[in-house]
């Protein structure tokens, strides 16, 4: 006969926010508090994607890799503005968790008094916004495009571009591939919080910068003249 799975809430000690096990009526099981991160990764992430989705853009993939010497962690989105669900324009999202920060952001909330008291500043790990783009037929000078897309990303979002030209063969014409990139500190008192404002800021820019973009590509690309 299978099992119903247990539900998982918050339950709160002085010095210490855990989870505890209940039965399928919610009803808390006895000394079932359990060690778990001050802040839940995972949660941020998927209150990204939602954000992302309700800020107009398609989610599409996701992973999340784990190194298993230094714990180090990466998760990764793949986004698509709504007008272009079928390309010429990807945006990936990554995150990545370095567990000295963690850990040190960990200790610090541990030894607060009051759990409920907000946390100290100055922990962050880095969101970074990659644009990729098809092989360029003509492509745009980048100084130029540099400093358009930093007015349209501003100080919420700097952006920095970047091109690389690549040849199939010796003899062939170079091709050039286009990125732009932002990266963005995202604060864990922020998470530790649930304050999602900063985040919902950066999205909105993101998509300003994804429509404007979209507009430039299919001239880049020869689909028009």
């Amino acid at each position: 006969m299978c099992q119903l799975p247990r539900r998982l809430r918050h339950a709160e000690t002085p010095k210490y926010r855990g989870l505890q096990s209940c039965n399928r009526n919610g009803a808390p099981l006895n000394g079932s508090v359990h060690d778990v991160a001050v802040i839940d990764i995972a949660g941020f992430v998927t209150d990204l994607k939602s954000h992302a989705v309700d800020h107009g853009f398609h989610v599409h993939d996701e992973r999340h890799f784990v190194e298993t010497y230094s714990l180090r962690q990466l998760w990764e989105v793949d986004l698509h503005p709504e007008e272009a669900c079928n390309g010429p324009i990807d945006l990936h999202v990554s995150l990545e968790i370095d567990p000295r920060t963690l850990l040190s952001f960990e200790d610090v909330v541990l030894a607060m008094d009051d759990p409920d008291d907000d946390p100290p500043e100055g922990f962050t790990f880095p969101l970074v916004f990659t644009w990729t783009f098809p092989p360029l037929v003509h492509p745009p000078d980048l100084l130029v495009l540099a400093t358009e897309v930093a007015g349209l990303g501003g100080v919420e979002l700097p952006l920095e571009v970047s091109a690389i030209d690549s040849f199939h063969q010796v003899t062939d014409a170079p091709e050039r591939s286009l990125t732009v990139v932002s990266r963005v500190p995202v604060s864990l008192a922020n998470v530790y919080k649930g304050d999602n404002d900063p985040v919902c800021a950066v999205l909105d820019t993101c998509r300003n910068v994804s429509l404007n973009l979209l507009e430039r590509v299919p001239f880049w690309i020869g689909d028009i003249h």
